[in-house]
């Protein structure tokens, strides 16, 4: 399970960097960018979009880092994925429609996590 979850993760992280390239213009031309959150209830501008990029960006390695946490069996990576996942949750909600898979990703980590401890397997 362990192991699952770390690829699930890393697989996640790697899924962020989309949020991140589409904030700083990285993407290919075609490429939504929008400068709202909420459906486009809340403005944010072009640097509050580039803040938000950074914290896509931060999410992103904070997930494959908690990935290797979980292959290498370290003490922290439940605790650090459950928190990550959460923070990741609250990001992808506020992108809703575009992050809706997003959101299922999330609750599937999360989830499992917690059957994990009910279990006793993490």
């Amino acid at each position: 399970m362990r192991i699952v979850l770390a690829v699930l993760m890393a697989v996640h992280g790697m899924a962020h960097l989309v949020g991140f390239a589409g904030a700083w213009r990285l993407a290919p031309e075609g490429f939504p960018y929008k400068t709202t959150l909420l459906a486009g209830h809340l403005e944010l501008g072009d640097a509050g979009t580039r803040a938000v990029g950074v914290v896509w960006l931060g999410l992103a390695l904070a997930f494959v880092v908690t990935a290797v946490g979980a292959v290498g069996a370290a003490a922290w990576w439940p605790q650090a994925a459950l928190g990550v996942a959460l923070v990741s949750m609250l990001l992808s909600a506020s992108e809703w429609p575009e992050a809706r898979l997003g959101v299922v990703i999330n609750v599937v980590i999360i989830s499992a996590l917690l059957l994990g401890w009910w279990l006793g397997r993490i």
